[in-house]
């Protein structure tokens, strides 16, 4: 499993750090999903033979938020 910290914009309340939580939660192969609205980002660990990058990305924008 690889570490990652991805920002993501567009987050304003608990109620987007909860959708972002659960989308990025969502994916196969991601794993200890911490999101934090006030340094605007997302860390999780990922298995890179089940999710890539972009993948992560897309799932934060498919939430309404936009990667950073």
């Amino acid at each position: 499993m690889e570490k990652l910290t991805v920002g993501i914009t567009g987050m304003s309340c608990a109620h987007c750090v909860k959708a972002a939580t659960e989308a990025l939660s969502e994916l196969k192969g991601v794993a200890n999903v911490l999101v934090s609205l006030e340094d605007n980002n997302a860390t999780l660990e990922y298995d890179t033979a089940l999710v890539a990058i972009a993948d992560i990305n897309a799932a934060i924008t498919e939430a309404g938020f936009a990667p950073a």
